[in-house]
Order: structure tokens, then C-alpha cells, then sequence
């Protein structure tokens, strides 16, 4: 009798369960394909893309407009550009961060005044200045500032206490200007990004460091630094992708060794414009694409220890540690 019991408990009823219906997915579905569709026939029946202009020639034995040697030269210019102004904005945007979280007020003070200046700022506007800064001096330098004013008042006329000065047209040249402008915007931007990351790291770490005996640069370096990069990254990865299409503003420096400047050129020349703004969009969405591709490596690397995936890894660690041995994890896995 009490087998018969157990066995009737242990066998319940199989559940009739009933898919449930989403027919909104179908239709979202329905709509988008419907779209795709539209789109694809506007690529590929509308004459006016050119797409033999943007791909295969330009005229006779020439290029198409995406792969003419201009092109390519302001391709390469555009990634310099990227590149220059990315380091040189996260380098300085970093010292501006600790700067700002310093307990020294003088140098929380210059740091806030820093980004409150270029966030205020357009990008394009800066680069237009920049680009016009040889207006204010014949030749840049250092040395000791108003040098003609106490050299009258010890009569000595045309006193120069200057080390070292270069002619303003040769220092801020086109290109120069332009990375200047793009960098020094981009680090009141990276600063903001990275005081958040460490300010998002718990201060009992850094104070149990410091009980360790490491100094404030050790802790900042080994310990907050490192956990920070997790919320930076993605941050960070935003703005590359959006300074590379910020270089198109250095057109109006102008900086002749960029891509949309040389394409913008060839518009000019041969008065067909829609194709080349295809070109143009083509070649940043490459970019951009490459760059999102670094980006999710980059995240995944930082990343590591955290969410799901990482919380399951550091329990089983700590099975291993626990029961001794691989071989108690992996029958925990299994």
C-alpha cells in the first residue's frame, strides 16, 4: 500500500503547456523586412548612388572616389589625427582628473577652470581659433614674460629674456592646429570621464593600500586605477569613435591631409556631390566599425571578474581552493 502511494506521488500528470503567442514580434518583424526591402531597392535601382563613381572609376584611368590616392592620403591623416589627439587628450585628461580630485585646492581649481573652458567651447569654433592663433604673435617662445617692460625700466631697450622662440606660421601649422584643438577639447572630456572612474572605486581599498605602506602614486597605480578602467573603457570607446568623425571640423583650418577635406575636393572639381558624401560616410563607418571591434576586446579584457560569467569563475575558484584541487571543480562543473 505505501509503495503504490509513492509510486502515484512520483508520476504526476505531464503538463499540456502552451506556447506563448507573440504576434506583435511578427509583426515588428513583418514591418522591418518591408523596410529593408524598401531600402535595398533604393541602393540598388536609383542611378544617382553612382556607385561606378565611388567604386571603380572616376574617369579615365583613374580610381574610383573611395580609393583615389587624395583619398587615401587624407584617410591616412584622419587616423593620424585620431590617433595624436586621443593620446595626447587621455594623457593630459588623466592629470587633469587627479588634479582636480587633489586635496590642493590651487590645482582642483585650475583643473575645474580647464574643463569648464573646453566644454563651453564648440569644437569647431576652437579649431577655427586655433587655426587663427598666428594672428597674435610673429614668433612663439619661453622665457621671461614682460622682458621689454622691466628692461625699460632699468633702461635697457629691446631686452629679449627669451630661451627659445619659433615662428607662430611654422609652430601652428594647419595640422598642428588641428590636433591641438581636437586634444585639448578631448582632455576637459576624458577628465570628467576618468574622475568618475575613480571616484566609482570604493575609498576602503585605497585607505587599506595606504595601511600597506604604499604611497598616494603607488595606490593610485596599482589599486584604484586598474579598477577604475572597467567604467572608463566604454566611456573612452565613445569619444574615439566620435573624435574620428570630429576630425571632419579640422576641414576648416583648413588641414589639407584629411579625408573629407581631399573629398570635399574632388566634389568641388568634378560637381558630383552625392557620391562623394557616400564615400565619405562609407570610409568613417570602416573606421568605426574597426573601432568597435577594439572597443568590445578591450571591454571584455577589463571586464573580467565581474558580472555572471565572472561571479561563476570566482565561485569555482573558490570550490578549488576549498576542496583542493581541479579535479573537485570540474566534478562541480559537471
Amino acid at each position: 500500500m505505501t509503495t503504490e502511494t509513492e509510486t502515484g506521488r512520483a508520476r504526476p500528470e505531464a503538463i499540456k503547456a502552451v506556447p506563448v503567442r507573440h504576434p506583435g514580434r511578427w509583426v515588428a518583424i513583418a514591418v522591418l523586412a518591408v523596410l529593408a526591402a524598401m531600402f535595398l531597392h533604393l541602393l540598388f535601382t536609383n542611378d544617382r548612388f553612382n556607385w561606378h563613381f565611388i567604386f571603380v572609376s572616376i574617369g579615365d584611368g583613374k580610381r574610383g572616389v573611395m580609393f583615389t590616392g587624395p583619398v587615401l592620403e587624407g584617410l591616412r591623416g584622419t587616423i593620424l589625427l585620431t590617433v595624436l589627439s586621443m593620446v595626447i587628450g587621455v594623457a593630459l585628461g588623466v592629470v587633469i582628473a587627479i588634479m582636480r580630485l587633489s586635496p590642493n585646492p590651487a590645482l582642483s581649481w585650475v583643473a575645474w577652470v580647464y574643463t569648464w573652458v573646453f566644454r563651453a567651447v564648440p569644437r569647431l569654433v576652437l579649431a577655427i581659433l586655433f587655426g587663427n592663433l598666428g594672428i597674435l604673435w610673429d614668433r612663439i617662445g619661453f622665457g621671461l614674460p614682460f622682458d621689454q617692460q622691466i628692461g625699460n625700466l632699468f633702461g635697457i631697450h629691446d631686452l629679449n629674456a627669451q630661451f627659445y622662440s619659433i615662428k607662430a606660421t611654422d609652430l601652428l601649422s594647419g595640422f598642428t592646429a588641428g590636433v591641438l584643438a581636437l586634444a585639448l577639447s578631448e582632455a576637459a572630456y576624458m577628465a570628467e570621464i576618468v574622475r568618475a572612474g575613480i571616484q566609482s572605486v570604493d575609498t576602503g581599498q585605497a585607505e587599506a593600500a595606504s595601511a600597506l605602506g604604499m604611497s598616494r602614486g603607488q595606490v593610485l597605480r596599482r589599486i584604484v586605477l586598474p579598477q577604475a578602467m572597467r567604467v572608463i573603457v566604454p566611456p573612452t570607446g565613445n569619444e574615439t569613435i566620435a573624435m574620428v568623425k570630429d576630425t571632419s571640423l579640422v576641414a576648416f583650418v583648413p588641414v589639407t591631409y584629411e579625408l573629407f577635406f581631399q573629398l570635399q575636393a574632388i566634389s568641388s572639381r568634378t560637381f558630383i556631390v552625392l557620391p562623394v558624401l557616400v564615400a565619405a560616410c562609407l570610409w568613417y563607418l570602416i573606421i568605426c566599425s574597426v573601432l568597435m571591434v577594439v572597443q568590445f576586446f578591450v571591454e571584455r579584457h577589463f571586464g573580467r571578474g565581474y558580472g555572471t560569467s565572472g561571479r561563476a569563475r570566482q565561485r569555482l575558484r573558490g570550490m578549488q581552493a576549498e576542496q583542493g584541487g581541479a579535479g573537485a571543480v570540474e566534478g562541480a562543473q559537471t
